[in-house]
């Protein structure tokens, strides 16, 4: 007579166990996020920088931008630091210039980087409007997106184990003459670091390539 009762009392505990809510879903892996990101953050720029200043040119996103961006987000990642200059002196416009050695305009930069946890992962939307609050925030982040006459952009996004790291090119033709023969090396003629962005001119003043470069908060 036992042995009825113990299979009852087996399927009703495996009833019980199967009546139990799953968990909810992990996070997508934020590498696969990266290019939703850097797709939410060119508008969000575009949105911004119209509301900045209504007259300034749109922005067209640039295939050069976009391979120089990533590659400097990249190397944050990778090296695990938030820099204009890499540890091996490599910048956003030598990395330009090594792609196209005819290229010559005004180049802008923002960076920023972003920590996130496993658990949450990494919201495109949310990221993407935090990334661009804090450049709001800060006069040469601002500067560099409102500036009217840069007509061209490239963003880049890359993560490491608990960063996202940002870059965002900006720039426009200055529609300058080629280099001479032996310029290359001085195609790039000025660079400004961070701390004295605010000083490059509103207007084109004839350099071959000038950077203004900010970088974002952690």
């Amino acid at each position: 007579m036992t042995r009825p009762i113990f299979f009852l009392l087996a399927a009703l505990l495996l009833s019980a166990c199967a009546q139990v809510p799953a968990g909810p879903p992990p996070p997508p892996d934020p590498r696969t996020q990266m290019g939703a990101l850097e797709n939410r953050i060119v508008a969000l720029v575009e949105e911004e920088r119209l509301k900045l200043d209504p007259k300034a040119r749109p922005l067209a996103v640039d295939a050069e931008l976009s391979r120089v961006a990533r590659a400097r987000a990249a190397d944050m990642a990778e090296k695990n630091y938030l820099a204009h200059e890499g540890p091996d002196g490599a910048t956003s416009a030598s990395l330009l210039m090594q792609q196209d050695t005819n290229w010559q305009g005004l180049l802008g930069e923002n960076l920023a980087a972003q920590h996130y946890t496993k658990q949450a992962g990494v919201a495109v939307e949310d990221f993407a409007r935090r990334f661009l609050d804090e450049w709001l925030k800060s006069p040469p982040h601002r500067d560099n997106m409102a500036f009217a006459n840069y007509d061209h952009a490239g963003v880049g996004a890359a993560v490491n184990g608990d960063t996202v790291y940002v870059a965002v090119l900006f720039s426009t033709d200055m529609g300058l003459p080629p280099p001479k023969p032996e310029g290359p090396a001085n195609a790039v003629t000025s660079w400004t670091s961070p701390a004295a962005a605010s000083a490059v001119p509103a207007k084109p003043q004839g350099q071959p390539l000038r950077l203004r470069g900010a970088e974002g908060a952690q």
